[in-house]
């Protein structure tokens, strides 16, 4: 692809995640960023931990709903950042089933813990405690109830595993306070004014 090219793809993709909400330009920006990661996380896994990499192909099913969240945000900022938090925490649930419980992937469900509690304005704190009761509840939901995982890794690379997601959840964790902090100003004066356009 040309330097053109890849700078008409580039300012696409902005257009794409742009939004006057600040709120929803953050949610916007957060799925693009894990879109364009996810195809990395099984190159990751077998780098970092095993060759068996099949389990984290369940990954993609979610692909499609975070790269959704920017269009559904255009119809409905709430739809938008609901969508956001549902396909995170949705997304964690199937790779708990995929991987098992050995596997520690449950430390996503904190990114999005911090994502329920600052996407909603103070007017819309019903969606802020709910996603985060729902990221509780799907933590504390006993292994029995999702069955076996897809693969059986060894003690060595359950470890392995382990250090891989809680790097890849603190890195994603540390964006979205980057994200917010570098817009507080912003987001403080949408508050006031009842944000771009309302919910």
């Amino acid at each position: 692809m040309s330097a053109n090219g890849l700078k008409r793809v580039i300012a696409a993709i902005g257009a794409y995640a742009a939004h006057p909400d600040p709120r929803a330009a953050i949610a916007n920006t957060i799925a693009l960023v894990i879109v364009s990661n996810q195809p990395f996380y099984p190159l990751y896994l077998y780098w970092a931990v095993s060759p068996t990499i099949s389990p984290s192909y369940v990954t993609f099913l979610s692909t499609p709903f975070f790269a959704a969240v920017p269009a559904a945000m255009r119809r409905s900022p709430l739809l938008g950042r609901s969508l956001l938090l549902m396909a995170g925490i949705g997304n964690t649930l199937l790779c708990r089933v995929a991987f098992g419980p050995g596997s520690g992937v449950e430390v996503f469900l904190f990114p999005c813990l911090v994502l329920a509690l600052l996407l909603f304005r103070r007017s819309e704190r019903a969606f802020a405690l709910g996603f985060a009761a729902l990221a509780f509840v799907a933590y504390l939901l006993p292994a029995e109830m999702l069955g076996a995982p897809l693969h059986l890794y060894e003690q060595g690379e359950y470890a392995a595993l382990q250090r891989l997601n809680f790097l890849s959840a603190a890195s994603l964790t540390a964006l979205i306070g980057w994200l917010f902090a570098a817009r507080l100003d912003t987001i403080s004066r949408s508050d006031e004014t009842g944000g771009a356009r309302g919910a």
